[in-house]
């Protein structure tokens, strides 16, 4: 009912109701506790009270002024006075003609007893306590004095049981009234948050949340959200440079095709078919090349949890140089076996997309080196004798339908996409592909690949970067 109760309701009233039942819960139990100790306080404020009279009647039989063996009036206070033989020899006054108290005798080695007891025959209530004292040697000639009053009932104090009673609905208002304000106070940063996330939309995604001047949990949320906001802002950012290049990419092809076709058309018998139709495949050619690295990259982006196998680096560069024909000379170098765990698909992509792009831009040669980096890292180099690209566009040619001035990127057989694609799937497979350094002063590039290794092999080559 108390789940049911709440569901639905807003955070504010749940922790204020949580925290008033809490707050009542608790003052009902130590109200509990307070009103246990002041009778227990009252009981043995009371046992002290019969323990004192109890000593003064003793006193008097010890001086022998209590008459033997005739009953005799002490007091008001309820009384009695039993001899060995279980005979009532003296009794207070509202206890004459009663019976003897049925109570246990003190122990031995002790001449007191203290207990309470609901089967004595005796006025003012059901349940009593008793104080018990021997009087002499335990035997026939000892003498028991019993003193007893009703026992305290359960609010011996009531004024003072009434005024911590009215503290349970005051503490539990106080509680409720103090969490309702803290709430408040905590929500009303969330609903500034909520406000400004609402007002938040694509055309619009500069703007964040405000963070609290409180460094509390409310703003480390609000960091996390306007955190969130930089990378969803980023990735727009690039969403929409990756369409407008997309859409520059294809143009370029299309208007091709369509200038071929309407030169068809406005004069088909001057027109070259052959020569039309190799234009219009070439053309076709790119736009189909463009839309397969888009297909591989949309892939990669989905879902890199791709199949993955024991792959020899060796065997797999010797099969993409081998797979078609190349302007340059393609040499593989290796000392053995180089064997990871990936996606054979992802990773002859990579290789192919290195090995294209360093035979557009070679001169006469490129070359392929397998090896491996302790502690476990395999290594594939492709380097080319072309002109090289400068230090500050090495990162920038991993980008996206990234041109460069130089001429080594003006040319027609890229879509612009491969290396970005390279470097994706090497991230994939927890690797890395940089641009790095020729070892020797020749002109040129060297594209370093790296990918975690499977099996570590003492003799084979350390490569350096």
């Amino acid at each position: 009912m108390w789940r049911v109760a709440l569901h639905g309701s807003r955070v504010r009233f749940r922790v204020t109701v949580t925290a008033a039942l809490a707050a009542f819960l608790l003052t009902t139990v130590l109200y509990a506790v307070f009103v246990v100790l002041i009778r227990q306080d009252v009981k043995g404020d009371l046992n002290d009270d019969l323990a004192r009279e109890g000593r003064r009647i003793a006193t008097v039989i010890h001086a022998g002024v209590l008459p033997v063996p005739h009953v005799y009036t002490i007091g008001d206070t309820l009384a009695q006075v039993v001899d060995g033989r279980h005979r009532v020899i003296a009794a207070s006054s509202r206890m004459q003609g009663r019976p003897p108290l049925a109570f246990p005798r003190p122990p031995p080695g002790n001449d007191r007893r203290i207990g309470r007891s609901c089967a004595v025959d005796a006025p003012g209530g059901p349940c009593f306590q008793i104080v018990e004292y021997r009087v002499g040697m335990p035997g026939p000639g000892a003498e028991y004095v019993y003193t007893l009053a009703p026992e305290p009932g359960l609010f011996p104090r009531p004024l003072l049981a009434a005024l911590l009673a009215l503290g349970i609905p005051i503490v539990t208002a106080i509680a409720g009234y103090g969490t309702w304000l803290s709430a408040s106070q905590a929500l009303r940063s969330v609903e500034a948050i909520r406000r400004e996330l609402d007002e938040i939309t694509a055309t619009d995604i500069q703007r964040r949340v405000p963070v609290p001047d409180r460094r509390d949990e409310i703003a480390v949320l609000a960091d996390s959200i306007n955190a969130t906001l930089d990378r969803l802002e980023e990735a727009v950012a690039r969403q929409r440079a990756f369409v407008v290049d997309v859409s520059h990419e294809l143009r370029s092809p299309l208007a091709g095709l369509r200038m071929e076709l309407e030169l068809a058309l406005a004069d088909p018998d001057a027109t070259d078919l052959p020569d039309t139709l190799r234009a219009l495949l070439n053309n076709t050619d790119r736009v189909g090349a463009v839309v397969d690295d888009l297909l591989a990259l949309a892939r990669l982006e989905a879902d890199r949890n791709f199949p993955r196998e024991t792959v020899d680096l060796t065997e797999l560069a010797d099969q993409e140089v081998l797979r078609r024909p190349r302007r340059a000379r393609v040499t593989v170098l290796s000392e053995g076996p180089v064997t990871v765990t990936a996606g054979r698909s992802e990773l002859a992509r990579l290789l192919t997309n290195l090995i294209d792009n360093a035979d557009r831009h070679a001169r006469s040669a490129v070359t392929v080196i397998v090896g491996t980096e302790e502690p476990s890292t395999a290594v594939v180099e492709v380097i080319d004798d072309g002109p090289g690209i400068l230090p500050e566009d090495r990162e920038r040619v991993f980008e996206r339908f990234t041109r460069l001035n130089e001429g080594r990127h003006r040319d027609a057989g890229g879509t612009g996409l491969g290396l970005a694609i390279s470097r994706d799937i090497a991230a994939a497979h927890g690797g890395s592909l940089i641009l790095a350094d020729r070892r020797s002063d020749d002109e040129g590039a060297r594209f370093v690949l790296r990918l975690p290794r499977k099996g570590a092999s003492a003799g084979t080559p350390s490569l350096g970067r």
